[in-house]
């Protein structure tokens, strides 16, 4: 199938390793120019070359403002903006939790994205195919406990989302949100075994508990994740916007 997404333009943010990897590479193989920034240096060093990358830690504000401005000059022109970064945040009870803690899972993983929001729509504006694509999770749909900051935020990202549909709308400016159910990889795998530390039992079992409540019993790739936000943000989705879209093999709960 043919997306009709080469040479168009393209910011990832947290996009060196995991999902925010396969996202990048994903529309790097449909023909597109890429920018992105993430706090791994390291990893931003293996992408390919003519990739706009930057370190920056999406806490800072103005240091993500300006890797958007620059990013976006690099490439000409911005069509399609993917919201990627994200951190598990802190687990515990809600009387346990650090309030610094707590703000840096909401810094990182819902206002990153009012700023990186802010300085793409004029630019979104001028496109003849724009979008954006929020990360959020199942857990902005379900909740999910002893990780309430991560939930918070994560609801939070589903409202950012159905707000700039509706406020975008009319410029022609499609909004969408991905929430990933359990997903293959490293991180996952610090989530299951922090839930099976906070209530004493094995990883084993937290990850057989979390599969009881899914249909189809496998993890979600990161692949699986990228193919469905190439199609959001190709021209073959013009009418879908302000929805929230689990890839998730049909989880009813989560903790």
């Amino acid at each position: 199938m043919d997306l009709s997404l080469g040479k168009a333009r393209i910011i990832v943010t947290a996009g060196a390793g995991g999902i925010g990897r396969a996202i990048v590479d994903a529309f790097l193989a449909e023909g597109a120019q890429v920018a992105t920034c993430d706090i791994d240096e390291a990893g931003l060093a293996t992408l390919p070359e003519g990739v706009f990358r930057r370190r920056v830690d999406v806490q800072d504000a103005g240091a993500l403002a300006g890797f958007m401005d620059d990013a976006i000059a690099a490439l000409g022109g911005l069509d399609c903006l993917v919201n990627n970064a994200g951190i598990a945040g802190p687990t515990g009870r809600i009387e346990e939790l650090e309030l610094d803690a707590v703000r840096q899972c909401l810094d990182i993983c819902l206002t990153s994205q009012f700023v990186t929001t802010g300085r793409a729509v004029p630019h979104l504006r001028s496109s003849a195919n724009p979008s954006i694509v929020n990360i959020s999770s199942l857990a902005g749909r379900l909740g999910f406990k002893l990780r309430s900051p991560y939930a918070a935020a994560k609801w939070g990202v589903i409202g950012l989302t159905r707000s700039m549909a509706m406020e975008l709308g009319g410029d022609g400016i499609r909004v969408n949100a991905i929430l990933p159910g359990l997903v293959a990889g490293e991180r996952q795998r610090r989530v299951l075994q922090s839930r099976a530390d906070a209530r004493g039992i094995d990883f084993e079992q937290a990850e057989s508990e979390a599969f009881s409540h899914t249909s189809i019993k496998e993890y979600v790739t990161p692949q699986q994740i990228a193919d469905q936000i190439l199609y959001l943000a190709s021209p073959r989705a013009r009418t879908i916007s302000g929805q929230a879209i689990s890839v998730c093999g049909d989880t009813g709960m989560l903790g």
